[in-house]
């Protein structure tokens, strides 16, 4: 068996430091003993110090995110010594560095850390548990990059916590490490009294473990059905690619937190994925085992098979990528398709949604201004992203992860539907073999070459990544539906428009900026503008508008009653037609299927494991 990531990691650290580098070290010590009060202790220990300043920092971005988060602000009460536990001089350049100068070969560094929201990309601390992102938790200095690092954890007095890591673990208790700075900062750990299930995936000659630790007030009956249907879930992630990653120790981990209160997030890493929510299994088993749906495919689709714009990931400024209209928005199309394929959501509920990012791209202005790859580019700007200037993001953006997952299915209709025996698992299946496998970061002529290779036509191959991945051109959905045995059917109902409304004291608001294609946009309201009346009734829920539509059509002009900046005042508006499409097969719309379409549609949707 070949050595796992990391083994090989830390033989090449060793192979190729100087003697210096290789008494490198990184020691982290971690305990809770205000957790009462979301805060952690941290100490932090780099031995091996050549360099004459040592400049500690805290990261301000997150593997699996894309903007800056300036972790930083969360830390205070640092205190420096040198190995002798003398106090240090320390300079602060800017807001996310310390230097440190004066020291003899050993730094060691103590803070606090303020964590208090618990999802994928930060930290949350209480006497529950901890739950812990890398980049958001630990501080790490330059220099030691290459530096093998040991982290071990202390739980609060009287708690007997165990840790869900991809860490490796250690023989004391709690106590993991990692081969170098890049795989530790991409190791979440959650910490509490864990639930675990496990199962083994015997592959040839590997056999490899795959870990649920659940951190939830449910029962192990609800924990037992929710194992079992992630099963299925994985089967058929495998399916698509052949195989398993080698997952490193051999094991995958799902670190699941499920309690109220919790930030709805999943994020990805190498060996294991955070998933939180507030949803109990009780009242959201399916809609959290689709958020493990789209993670677990991320363990070949952006781990492994990963963009050569995000390699190596910076930690210290944004990383822009032009590719996660497929690292992501495929791995959302894949995501649901699997609950489908699995037998986890049913036929007939998939198919309900399915067409939904279709709908977004054809309704949204936002693609006569950027491409997929350019919509990928604002990453930087909208992935958690905060800052308080409104943007008109309504007309210029379309999420890469809704406008790919659009292209995975216009992708996919169109390999089965012009390439005999082809579909969009070949697509990624050849990627896995050429960049995931061997982990060898992907360009995007790297991804048109695979497509041509595929098909054997480089022309199509050329064609389609010039009109709809570089270009602004919206694939055929409606004639590749038909092809597939599908009506893309549009709805027949009056609408306002597509924007959100917010209903409060028998009125509503525009709760998003407008649509410069909706009718609101087109009668000069915007967001925070207030809706009175329309002709006359009162709008008092959204129940009462959907009602009153009911009585009128597509192009009929209805007089709305509304208070803009503080003046009351009429508008006429004309009605547009409901723009939500659905994909219906054809026999439910009394049109004729042929059996290649029938055939076709049936293998797109049809079990792959065994």
């Amino acid at each position: 068996m070949k050595k796992t990531l990391f083994t090989a990691l830390a033989a090449a650290a060793l192979a190729f430091a100087t003697p210096a580098m290789a008494q490198q070290s990184v020691n982290y010590q971690v305990s809770f003993e205000n957790a009462v009060h979301r805060e952690a202790t941290i100490i932090a220990t780099f031995k091996g110090v050549t360099a004459p300043v040592l400049e500690v920092r805290m990261a301000r971005s997150s593997p699996g995110r894309y903007a800056l988060h300036e972790f930083a602000k969360n830390v205070y009460n640092v205190q420096v010594t040198d190995g002798q536990g003398r106090t240090l001089q320390v300079n602060r350049p800017n807001l996310h560095q310390w230097n440190v100068s004066g020291h003899d070969g050993t730094v060691t560094v103590k803070y606090t850390l303020f964590a208090d929201h618990p999802d994928g990309t930060y930290a949350g601390v209480n006497t529950t548990h901890a739950h812990l992102n890398a980049p958001a938790t630990f501080m790490y200095a330059n220099g030691l990059e290459k530096a093998p690092i040991q982290v071990t954890f202390t739980p609060p007095a009287g708690q007997n916590w165990t840790a869900a890591t991809q860490l490796k673990r250690e023989a004391a208790p709690l106590t993991f490490s990692a081969p170098d700075f890049q795989y530790f900062m991409d190791s979440p750990t959650e910490l509490a009294n864990l639930q675990w299930r496990e199962w083994t995936v015997q592959e040839k000659d590997r056999t490899q473990k795959i870990k649920i630790g659940l951190h939830h007030n449910g029962t192990p009956e609800q924990l037992d059905e929710y194992t079992n249907r992630a099963k299925r879930i994985v089967a058929e992630a495998q399916a698509v690619f052949g195989e398993l990653p080698a997952f490193d120790f051999g094991e995958y981990t799902f670190i699941a937190c499920y309690l109220p209160g919790t930030p709805g997030d999943g994020m990805e890493h190498r060996n294991s994925t955070v998933i939180t929510s507030s949803r109990s299994l009780e009242a959201g088993m399916n809609p959290n085992l689709s958020t493990l749906s789209h993670e677990f495919f991320h363990a070949w689709n952006v781990e492994r098979i990963r963009p050569q714009s995000l390699e190596p990931f910076n930690f210290a400024d944004a990383n822009m990528s032009g590719e996660l209209w497929l690292a992501e928005g495929f791995t959302s199309y894949y995501g649901t398709l699997l609950l489908e394929r699995a037998g986890v959501s049913s036929q007939a509920d998939y198919l309900q949604n399915a067409a939904y990012p279709i709908t977004s791209v054809m309704i949204s202005p936002g693609k006569a201004y950027f491409s997929p790859v350019e919509m990928s580019q604002q990453a930087p700007f909208v992935d958690a992203s905060r800052s308080v200037d409104p943007t008109n993001r309504t007309n210029t953006y379309i999420s890469y992860y809704t406008y790919g997952n659009a292209i995975a299915m216009g992708l996919d209709f169109t390999l089965r539907t012009r390439f005999k025996n082809l579909s969009l698992d070949d697509y990624m299946r050849l990627l896995w073999q050429r960049h995931g496998k061997p982990e060898k970061p992907y360009t995007l002529p790297d991804l048109e070459r695979a497509l041509g290779d595929l098909t054997k036509d480089p022309a199509f191959a050329q064609d389609f990544f010039k009109r709809h991945i570089s270009g602004k051109e919206t694939i055929p959905y409606e004639a590749l539906a038909r092809e597939m045995g599908f009506a893309l059917q549009a709805s027949k109902n009056a609408v306002l428009g597509w924007e959100g409304l917010k209903f409060q004291n028998d009125q509503a608001t525009i709760a998003q900026g407008t649509f410069s294609n909706s009718p609101l946009y087109k009668v000069g309201l915007d967001r925070d503008d207030v809706l009175l009346t329309m002709n006359g009734q009162k709008l008092t829920s959204e129940k009462t508008l959907d009602s009153l539509l009911t009585k009128f059509q597509p192009g009929d002009q209805v007089q709305l009653e509304v208070i803009q900046q503080g003046t009351k005042k009429t508008v006429p508006l004309t009605l547009a037609q409901d723009p939500g499409l659905a994909l219906v097969p054809l026999e439910k719309v009394n049109q004729t299927v042929s059996k290649a379409a029938k055939a076709r549609r049936e293998a797109w949707l049809a079990k792959k494991s065994k």
